[in-house]
């Protein structure tokens, strides 16, 4: 079988400036995707403990284990953050992904969508969005593309559409928790 693949995740600004990159990602093997994240080509990375590098080089640490989901074509992110509590899920409205080798990226629009355990939903950031809207000079498809982004998104929330299931988020981060164990021996 295909082993998990190293893969760097950097988000970058709408005027190509660096964002954000996660070191350590791990790629989930086209064999062990869930048939659905199949059907929409999702591309599913696993993290833990990853350094984190902004802008500005600062590194930090993440706290929480996380799958990522990106899937073509969509202009939204999502990110399951396996917490104490349950599954919580951060969306970034951004830019459809871009897999090249072993580099994933996607301009960040700002916009976020928080999911918490409990499965309320939050629209937030929305003034970083017009801030930058402004400052960048987003072009009316940039804007209109964000704003179907946020509404397929809140969408898929709401219907509880793949990958908004805890469920298979825990698998697969069990999965590849277990192997990375049996690689380490």
């Amino acid at each position: 079988m295909e082993p998990y693949r190293h893969c760097v995740i950097k988000s970058f600004k709408h005027n190509g400036h660096i964002h954000r990159t996660w070191q350590q990602n791990w790629l989930v093997p086209d064999e062990l995707r869930a048939d659905e994240h199949k059907e929409e080509s999702m591309i599913v990375l696993i993290n833990r403990q990853t350094p984190i590098q902004e802008s500005d080089g600062k590194v930090w640490i993440s706290r929480v284990p996380a799958v990522s989901f990106f899937i073509p074509g969509q202009w939204f992110n999502i990110v399951a953050l396996l917490e104490e509590g349950g599954v919580r899920y951060y969306c970034n409205i951004a830019s459809p992904p871009y897999l090249q080798g072993d580099v994933l990226t996607y301009i960040d629009y700002d916009l976020d969508v928080i999911r918490t355990v409990d499965g309320e939903r939050f629209v937030v950031d929305q003034d970083e969005y017009e801030m930058h809207k402004a400052a960048y000079h987003y072009p009316k498809m940039v804007d209109d593309k964000v704003q179907e982004g946020l509404d397929a998104l809140l969408q898929r929330i709401d219907q509880g559409r793949a990958p908004f299931q805890d469920q298979r988020v825990i698998r697969y981060y069990e999965e590849w928790r277990k192997r990375m164990d049996e690689v380490e021996q």
